[in-house]
């Protein structure tokens, strides 16, 4: 298994760190058009792997050849958010970005799985689609798993339980207009309205919808990683091990929940292939309402992009 991480920015270079780090590859090649910069972070995770136990390689690269039969491709490029900036003020930038590195990776691994973390998420999700010429299945964005992360977060913190018995989903674009479906969240099996009041739910609502922007604001200088590598790992992992996890993951839509030529983040079927499934679950009229749009907002800011 080879996996290739493009930007060596903060994102990418935790992406790599955690692969090396839970041996999900036998190779991880880091690219980045700065000079030195994924050689000496690829050397360091490199050197790293005694300790760890972990024999993995690593390599730092600046050209695409270095890319060539890659499994899966994460493509981390881009410019981040700062304060006052929302994730569609990157559109036109990183737009660029992805189309560049799309051309440069999808003909070096025509066979690969590529994850996009880029923002604005869903947007170029659907750049890297029609750029590359891959199914939809083998095109998917990271945007629901880190949503959910950040609303189960403040679940758990709020009732004082483990993460781990906090099941949720948030779907949607990845942006204000998401989606966290409280109808289908709980705690052990229990309904999450019947531990809390409706008022802390929709404050933990609204919470996880600026999840991103609150990091930025306290950061000032860059947006999370942390949170968005876990994610790509988990999506990772699940494509490598085939292990079929129902993630809400971002994806092209053919027809599903009425939605056709947009990506939004959906459950999906995560496994050796990429998206073997879309999950089509019941939603109330009014769940619909905000899933129509949040799905209108990504169609707006994809009629903004310039492919030719």
């Amino acid at each position: 298994m080879k996996i290739t991480v493009v930007g060596a920015g903060n994102v990418g270079a935790t992406v790599a760190q955690r692969l090396v780090d839970r041996e999900l590859a036998n190779e991880v090649v880091l690219t980045d058009v700065v000079e030195g910069l994924p050689q000496g972070k690829g050397l360091d995770m490199l050197e790293s792997t005694p300790v760890l136990g972990s024999d993995v390689k690593v390599a730092g690269a600046n050209n695409y050849d270095a890319t060539a039969n890659s499994d899966i491709i994460v493509i981390t490029a881009g410019i981040a958010r700062k304060p006052g900036m929302s994730r569609d003020d990157l559109l036109a930038t990183n737009a660029g970005v992805l189309k560049s590195v799309t051309e440069q990776v999808a003909p070096r691994s025509p066979k690969s799985i590529i994850i996009v973390v880029s923002n604005p998420l869903d947007v170029m999700v659907y750049v890297a689609l029609k750029v590359s010429g891959f199914d939809r299945k083998r095109v998917i964005g990271m945007a629901g798993v880190l949503d959910t992360a950040r609303f189960r977060t403040f679940i758990a913190s709020e009732l004082n339980v483990s993460v781990e018995d906090v099941q949720a989903f948030v779907l949607g674009g990845h942006g204000d207009s998401m989606v966290p479906l409280v109808r289908y969240t709980s705690v052990a099996g229990i309904p999450l309205t019947e531990l809390l009041p409706a008022d802390k739910i929709e404050a933990m609502v609204k919470r996880t919808r600026q999840g991103g922007a609150e990091i930025v604001g306290l950061l000032k200088t860059g947006s999370a990683y942390y949170a968005p590598s876990a994610s790509v790992v988990q999506m990772v992992e699940a494509i490598t091990k085939d292990k079929k996890r129902i993630l809400p993951c971002s994806v092209y839509l053919q027809g599903e929940y009425g939605m056709k030529d947009v990506v939004i983040g959906v459950p999906v079927k995560l496994g050796k292939n990429g998206v073997e499934q879309v999950m089509e679950i019941k939603l109330t009229d009014s769940e619909k309402t905000e899933l129509n749009k949040s799905a209108e907002d990504v169609k707006v800011n994809i009629g903004k992009v310039k492919l030719s």
